[in-house]
């Protein structure tokens, strides 16, 4: 699956250099763009196409660049691991991120990446793919009953993203 990623141009905003690089390494399939600010994450945004965003929330202004990326038509991926928070993932959905995953998991980003691309190409709503996939994190991180708080946006991105066990199966 991970194939989708061969030669796809890929920006990467993080303040740590060091996750710039091994983001780098991991994609090293793709094209990739890294930005350590605000500022020049804007500008590459501005300028060149790209297939997908990997950014990081604190330090970049990440919010703010997922605003951006959205009006270009770029799918965002937020990485974080200062800002790892049930209020955060819920505040990125609704931000249009299409997916968040913790730095915890930064070793599997090119499954969550090529997840992003293939709902993409599929044309298909169910991008929740991501989130079966990292529920038990979030359930053994945030505690139980931790959707409680935000349990009308829950409800809501179950009955329009949440996938099956079989639907996983099948993108696999």
């Amino acid at each position: 699956m991970e194939e989708i990623l061969n030669g796809k141009k890929i920006l990467v905003v993080d303040d740590e250099p060091d996750i710039l690089e091994t983001l780098k390494e991991i994609l090293d399939m793709c094209l990739i763009d890294t930005a350590p600010d605000f500022e020049t994450a804007e500008k590459f945004l501005n300028t060149n196409p790209y297939d997908v965003a990997v950014l990081d929330i604190m330090g970049v202004r990440g919010y703010d660049l997922l605003e951006l990326a959205n009006r270009k038509g770029i799918p965002a991926l937020m990485l974080t691991a200062h800002a790892l928070s049930a209020d955060n993932l819920v505040r990125s959905i609704k931000g249009g991120a299409q997916s968040y995953v913790p730095k915890d998991k930064i070793s599997d980003i090119t499954t969550y990446l090529s997840d992003i691309l293939v709902a993409r190409d599929k044309e298909t709503e169910k991008r929740g793919t991501w989130f079966a996939r990292l529920k038990p994190f979030f359930d053994k991180k945030f505690g139980t009953g931790w959707r409680k708080e935000h349990e009308e946006f829950w409800k809501d991105f179950d009955k329009t993203y949440q996938v099956s066990k079989e639907e996983i199966e099948k993108i696999m």
